[in-house]
């Protein structure tokens, strides 16, 4: 069994001994990038249930683990490869918010293309798909000598798709400066992790394929950054990949097409909140004087006037038309899609 890396604690107080690498500053940067991911959350599931957004999957009780590993990157140099739940490491890695809101609305013709020098491709649905591009990705950078690192993420449930061996082993073999995030919600949708692998830790995986394994606190943002900036030195210097086991609770629905309700036992979700990774940050900083009410008030306010400057842009961006069904697919359409591309025309012209 691998020991889990722990350095704050639910009550706010650093565990015995322990040295957090992250200074106040960038601990504080990285409670506001934690509740734009809330805040975030909370205004794209409304937006949602008035039929006015997509299916979408909040990180709710999940940010110490997205925000956390991000912030251990250098958005000039190192990718990220994301799932689907990783939204504030794309934005804070330099994906616009209204870009990505905009995608999250439908108006995906303008929004949808990932900005010049921003380093991320885009979200992936298909569950652990992304693992062999990110290990591609990062053999490549490798091969063309870059100070460069790739961050992919994956959740349990991916992590029994064929895509999650085919690309550790790869990246094992290249020894590919890859760090495999693997957020551990106890939930693959509604399977539960107990059912998932019979492993008692999913960081033990990697022993197969020769790199390193870590387990984390994935509600210790603290515990996350220092896991994750080891994992990128060790990529950087041509020491070969990570895995990193975030263990964290799924404080909400895998997404808004789901109702835990019908499997989840709620003493599970109360047990959840009493280990809330924003809460924590919170009394840490309360405690040495660096924060208190009006801060937390007005940097509240502060992300929530962000956030909803962010959707007012996004609804601003163009609707998609059925024409644009055919576009971006071939250099030159074929005769047969041409032809059905002004059947189209010539239907939605006579209605």
């Amino acid at each position: 069994m691998t020991a889990r890396l722990s350095i704050l604690e639910p009550d706010g107080k650093l565990v015995a001994g322990a040295k957090p690498s992250m200074t106040d500053a960038v601990l504080i940067e990285a409670l506001r990038w934690m509740l734009m991911s809330r805040i975030y959350d909370e205004r794209a599931t409304a937006l949602q249930r008035q039929g006015l957004y997509g299916v979408f999957s909040p990180a709710f009780g999940q940010e110490a683990s997205v925000v956390g590993s991000a912030m251990a990157l250098d958005p000039v140099r190192d990718g990220i490869v994301p799932q689907y739940r990783e939204l504030m490491a794309l934005v804070r890695h330099g994906y616009p918010l209204e870009r990505l809101a905009a995608m999250g609305m439908g108006r995906v013709t303008e929004a949808a293309r990932i900005p010049d020098g921003v380093n991320v491709l885009p979200n992936q649905v298909a569950l652990a798909t992304q693992l062999p591009h990110a290990t591609g990705l990062a053999w490549g950078l490798k091969l063309q000598r870059k100070d460069s690192v790739v961050m992919t993420y994956v959740g349990d449930g991916g992590s029994s798709e064929g895509d999650f061996h085919e690309g550790l082993n790869l990246a094992g073999v290249q020894r590919a400066p890859v760090v495999f995030f693997l957020s551990n919600n106890q939930w693959a949708i509604s399977t539960p992790r107990r059912v998932q692998s019979a492993t008692p830790s999913f960081a033990l995986r990697a022993a197969g394929y020769g790199f390193p394994g870590v387990e984390v606190d994935g509600n210790d943002v603290l515990a996350v950054y220092s896991a994750a900036g080891e994992a990128v030195q060790r990529a950087r210097a041509g020491e070969g990949p990570t895995l990193i086991e975030s263990v964290t609770y799924r404080m909400s629905f895998h997404n808004t097409t789901d109702n835990p309700s019908l499997y989840e036992d709620p003493k599970q979700r109360d047990d959840a909140s009493r280990r809330d990774p924003i809460d924590r940050v919170v009394r840490y900083l309360t405690g040495r004087g660096l924060w208190d009410e009006e801060r937390d008030k007005e940097t509240r306010a502060s992300v929530r006037a962000e956030v909803d400057a962010a959707l007012e842009k996004a609804a601003a961006f163009p609707v998609v038309t059925p024409n644009q069904l055919f576009d971006h697919i071939y250099a030159e359409l074929p005769e047969r899609l041409r032809r059905q591309r002004e059947e189209l025309s010539s239907d939605r012209s006579q209605t």
